[in-house]
């Protein structure tokens, strides 16, 4: 249909409908998705900006910095403690934690969030108390869920816009990550998929 063909038995023929992208897009978007989504996601990830700047706090409760350096051509991602850029690294227990390691964590964290059976409540008293009086537990944990299964797909800037919305912020310590969730941003969340949900069905 894309390309302006219609399949018969398995086997593209000329359509009669125009197509909507040429071949050399489709050739690429394939390649793309071909690719394993965990290997996309490492591979894209370092194109996207810091995904916990302004989000991760060192034990102190001061923020963190995202910072970088390159190594035979290799670039290796970090947050750093403000401590440790003003006095030195040996000034602190915790100087900086690689990059991806620690936003991985946290991807995890927040796919695992969308599931726990106490934010969906969480998410459906605060979508009423916000106008949507019509929606339904059942719906948010549908939602949320339906979500949750395909978090692993999506592209890492659209897994760093949704943490932006979700994330209040993270808390680093020696043994020990909390992230702490913004419900207002699960509302949102639940207002966006419901849009799309309701698009598709129309």
């Amino acid at each position: 249909m894309y390309l302006g063909e219609a399949i018969h038995k398995g086997v593209a023929y000329p359509g009669e409908h125009a197509e909507i992208i040429d071949q050399r897009t489709w050739d690429k978007a394939h390649a793309v998705m071909a690719e394993p989504a965990h290997r996309r996601g490492a591979s894209t990830r370092a194109q996207v900006p810091a995904l916990l700047k302004n989000l991760i706090h060192g034990p102190n409760g001061r923020p963190m910095s995202p910072s970088h350096t390159r190594r035979r051509g290799r670039m290796y991602r970090y947050y750093v403690t403000r401590e440790a850029l003003a006095d030195g690294y040996d000034t602190c227990a915790v100087t900086s934690v690689p990059a991806a390691d620690v936003e991985g964590a946290v991807l995890d964290h927040v796919q695992k969030l969308l599931a726990a059976p106490e934010l969906v409540a969480r998410t459906w008293t605060a979508a009423k108390r916000e106008g949507e009086a019509e929606i339904t537990e059942r719906e948010v944990t549908v939602l949320l869920a339906d979500f949750a299964t395909v978090w692993n797909e999506l592209f890492p800037a659209e897994q760093a816009r949704i943490v932006q919305l979700l994330v209040e912020r993270v808390d680093l310590q020696a043994d020990a990550l909390e992230v702490r969730v913004r419900a207002e941003g699960l509302v949102s969340l639940v207002g966006e998929l419901r849009q799309q949900g309701e698009r598709k069905a129309a």
